[in-house]
């Protein structure tokens, strides 16, 4: 019965839901992430929190889009499980407070109690981190439902303990030249019509949608699919970030990282491009491979795009199909593009990109004037 209803009603419902979400709207990214910001600057908001951090000695790592499944094949974190986990045990090390940018687990074709069962040994990893009161999460679209307190309450409050609060965005803030500045985290998703917009349509989205899609089996995933939405997606955030002053925006959602407004294989391009005018043979070889193992995650990409004000970050995703993750890090002044990665078989970091945030707060001031 469930593969003649799926066979009926797929086209309709893709079509339907297709037609709800549509694509991002400028419009609608830039109200959304304003209403959230505005929120978080009102104090004792329930939307997030505003953390304060010394910009010489702060330690932040922010991850995102786990997507943690039930081990089967359709599970896209199971082939990362291994690096995120070495990835834990290196930040709980180094003194990092964690901050879980949405989307951990995927709950749009998993119930939670199957994910929990099979992610437990992951996430009280990720629980260590909230005992030393170094933990933040946040939801994304694919864990709309940890927004809601029945759903949190019965299935990760077990694992977190009473502690644990989730958040649509968290403000860090810390003192530069006498002034203040602030890094807002928060998943992406706003402005996208399928997980976002009033509270009417966000709980449709949870409590009719998501059983309706398990059930069916019935994935409609825009962004993952679309490879020019994800662009368009990535630019609208940047385009939102430049209008607010002195203020960093790193999301996820996406799963392409960016760095300073430019992503990974912009990058790439570009540092491809200055290595042939100099004739710089090694260093080309390495470009060209790297290029090439990033070739089907940037599938349906134009050309490169630099954006003059580095005001926003990706950190990409922990589900990459190769096993790869991404995040970045915040560190004694530092902010970082990391990705970790398979060699022989074990998981190593690798600094993708990086600089001080001194640098990047006064290229922001310099690009305002």
């Amino acid at each position: 019965m469930r593969r003649f209803l799926k066979w009926l009603l797929q086209k309709p419902i893709t079509q339907l839901a297709n037609w709800v979400s549509s694509s991002p709207k400028r419009e609608a990214v830039f109200r959304s992430l304003n209403d959230l910001l505005d929120a978080l600057y009102e104090k004792g908001s329930s939307r997030g929190v505003i953390v304060p951090f010394e910009l010489n000695s702060g330690r932040f790592v922010i991850v995102s889009d786990q997507h943690k499944g039930g081990r089967d094949t359709a599970d896209d974190f199971r082939l990362a499980e291994k690096n995120y986990r070495e990835a834990l045990q290196h930040y709980y090390e180094k003194n990092f407070t964690l901050i879980n940018n949405g989307d951990a687990e995927e709950l749009w074709e998993n119930t939670p109690n199957s994910v929990i069962e099979h992610n437990r040994g992951v996430l009280l990893e990720e629980a260590r981190f909230l005992e030393a009161d170094r933990y933040y999460r946040l939801f994304g679209n694919h864990d709309l439902e940890w927004k809601y307190d029945i759903q949190k309450n019965l299935f990760l409050k077990p694992i977190f303990g009473a502690k644990l609060k989730i958040y649509e965005g968290l403000l860090l803030q810390t003192i530069y030249r006498d002034s203040t500045w602030s890094i807002l985290i928060s998943h992406g998703h706003q402005g996208d019509q399928k997980s976002d917009g009033n509270p009417f349509s966000t709980w449709v989205v949870a409590a009719l949608w998501t059983p309706i899609q398990r059930f069916l089996e019935i994935s409609i995933n825009t962004t993952a699919e679309s490879f020019e939405l994800v662009d368009k997606h990535n630019i609208m955030m940047h385009e939102w970030s430049t209008t607010r002053n002195q203020l960093l925006f790193i999301s996820g959602h996406t799963h392409k990282p960016v760095f300073a407004s430019m992503d990974h294989i912009d990058r790439l391009y570009t540092q491809l491009a200055e290595a042939r005018l100099n004739e710089q043979t090694e260093t080309i070889t390495t470009l060209e491979k790297a290029l090439a193992d990033r070739k089907a995650e940037y599938a349906g990409k134009s050309l490169p795009r630099v954006h003059p004000k580095p005001s926003y970050f990706n950190s990409g995703c922990c589900c990459f199909a190769d096993g790869d993750i991404t995040a970045i890090e915040l560190e004694d002044g530092m902010i970082r593009l990391v990705k970790w990665q398979y060699e022989n078989g074990e998981p190593r970091r690798f600094v993708l990109e990086e600089s001080s945030l001194a640098y990047v707060f006064d290229k922001i001031v310099s690009s305002e004037r």
